[in-house]
């Protein structure tokens, strides 16, 4: 595509124009069932995804209650058992207020884009350039962001099995290092040549999901003896963080609130999926719904399990559901086992975030977005994805492996950024919506996707939310504060704020010009 030559020819390109070079080049044959497919002229994605694969891909993403088990530390030193059981009820009803405002966009807008797209329609016409950029570029980082901190888990995980057998082992950085990074490409490759025709990869990982779910609740619950009081499972605060209680419970909210770390995976699979409209609000919705009876049932199982909480406090591991598991079940072996299959749940989680982080990418690369939009915007007609943009953010998280390397407080600092920039992307549009007075043109026509004035209510929590989260979610781990205690989130947003700008002055500011499908056709 000719370079424009300033930014007044990107003000003539106006929100939905379509891009007649990469059309001709990269466009692949439209929708099926009827459906009108306004992406027949911009590259995208054979739509090869139906109702389930959706709805697997995004839960494996959360992957709800294997999430908060394997993050558990988290938790267990901010509240302990008060802070996460009470908390994912608090998280559902925060998120779940999210997820309704999503789902209301996503059957009036179901795009790749997502959030960002929705921020140009419903942004003042002065501002919506600027501001649909800047949500698509916190939407690219959170999910590099969330990618990162799954692939991370796996070696996390099988390091703490070597240890759990071996406690003399000293885990070096490097042995994370190495796995990490052969997971990172091992779903590289399987994104690029398998997953495309294999879209029921997404169907298996979310039956295992749920069906270790159901083995690891009967079982410790059966084996499990003496079980812990009811004042323990339901009263006990842990607290030595210098913090206030209240302050310790709000900040603790970030383990629970994995439960939908990645809720929006199954918005950018929109243009792979199969009747979207429905399709799309319907997996956020059984998301949160499944996400909280499995996490919820889960964690008062295992608290109920625990016969010595000083040990899973103190375990060598430092993965608590580990010992959780090895003091319910009774047996070395069949706390390994558990830990293998969470292992492998992990590893669908990874796989869906890849395929659905590289949507986005490609979407806003496909507008003109990023540097090398010519090749991360492409789209391989025989491969059916788009292998720039799958490359791009596997090298984007290989590099944040390598930070790993060098300070394992940097990396968590970035990853520790997901759920941050999730709710961000979360809340503008929904703040935008009511701007605009929640105006008939900018929803659903009609049918149950339409909030209608319990629709205010739903978008008044998304902002809010994500309004406390900017503060709880900075906070130092604990007071005094010291180089190990300091929470460098702040830090982390400041430097992705500058290669967002610097990409916008370098390229993005004489380019894009916001979706260049038209969104008004929708409907």
């Amino acid at each position: 595509m000719p370079i424009m030559s300033d930014k007044e020819d990107v003000k003539e390109r106006q929100v939905g124009a379509v891009d007649s070079e990469l059309s001709q080049d990269n466009s692949i044959p439209s929708s099926r069932d009827g459906e009108v497919d306004v992406f027949a002229e911009v590259a995208h994605p054979p739509r090869t995804i139906g109702a389930l694969e959706v709805l697997s891909a995004g839960f494996n993403v959360c992957n709800s209650w294997a999430g908060v088990a394997a993050s558990m530390f988290l938790a267990i030193f901010q509240g302990g058992p008060v802070t996460i059981i009470y908390g994912c009820i608090v998280i559902l009803f925060l998120m779940g207020a999210t997820a309704l405002s999503l789902a209301e966009l996503s059957a009036r807008y179901p795009t790749a884009g997502g959030q960002y797209h929705w921020t140009a329609i419903l942004a003042p016409k002065k501002y919506a350039r600027g501001m649909s950029y800047t949500v698509g570029t916190i939407n690219m980082f959170g999910w590099v962001a969330i990618c990162a901190g799954i692939c991370i888990i796996m070696p996390q995980i099988i390091m703490g099995i070597v240890v759990f057998y071996n406690n003399d082992f000293v885990i070096l950085q490097w042995h994370s290092f190495l796995i990490y990074q052969v997971l990172n490409v091992s779903v590289l490759v399987y994104n690029l040549f398998i997953l495309p025709k294999a879209a029921w990869t997404h169907n298996i990982g979310f039956a295992l999901s749920l069906l270790c779910f159901i083995i690891f609740f009967i079982t410790c619950l059966a084996i499990a003896g003496p079980k812990q009081p009811n004042e323990y499972v339901w009263n006990t605060f842990v607290n030595d963080s210098g913090w206030p209680d209240g302050i310790v419970f709000l900040t603790g909210l970030v383990n629970p609130n994995f439960m939908y770390s990645g809720l929006d995976g199954a918005i950018h699979l929109a243009e792979d999926c199969i009747n979207a409209s429905t399709a799309v609000p319907q997996a956020l919705m059984a998301t949160i719904v499944i996400g909280f009876v499995t996490t919820f049932a889960f964690v008062v199982a295992m608290f109920y399990c625990i016969s010595d909480f000083d040990a899973v406090l103190m375990t060598p591991t430092a993965v608590p559901i580990y010992e959780i598991w090895n003091q319910a079940t009774k047996s070395e072996t069949a706390a390994t086992i558990f830990i293998v299959l969470l292992l492998l749940t992990g590893i669908f989680a990874l796989n869906a975030s890849q395929q659905t982080a590289s949507r986005l990418t490609f979407s806003f690369a496909r507008d003109d977005a990023l540097i090398f939009s010519k090749y991360i915007g492409q789209m391989h007609q025989g491969l059916g994805v788009p292998p720039y943009a799958l490359f791009f953010n596997s090298f984007v998280v290989f590099i944040i492996g390598c930070i790993y390397l060098g300070s394992t407080t940097a990396f968590s600092a970035i990853i520790g950024t997901g759920l941050v920039l999730q709710q961000l992307t979360f809340a503008i549009p929904a703040a935008l919506l009511m701007i605009r007075g929640r105006a008939p043109q900018y929803l659903p026509s009609s049918g149950r996707w339409n909030l209608g004035k319990f629709g205010w209510f739903v978008n008044g929590v998304t902002v809010a939310w994500s309004a406390l989260q900017l503060v709880l979610y900075n906070l130092p781990l604990a007071l005094p504060v010291s180089g190990s205690t300091m929470n460098y989130t702040c830090a982390v947003l400041g430097c992705m704020a500058i290669f967002a700008l610097v990409n916008w002055f370098a390229y993005a500011r004489t380019r894009y010009a916001g979706p260049k499908i038209d969104l008004t056709k929708f409907q």
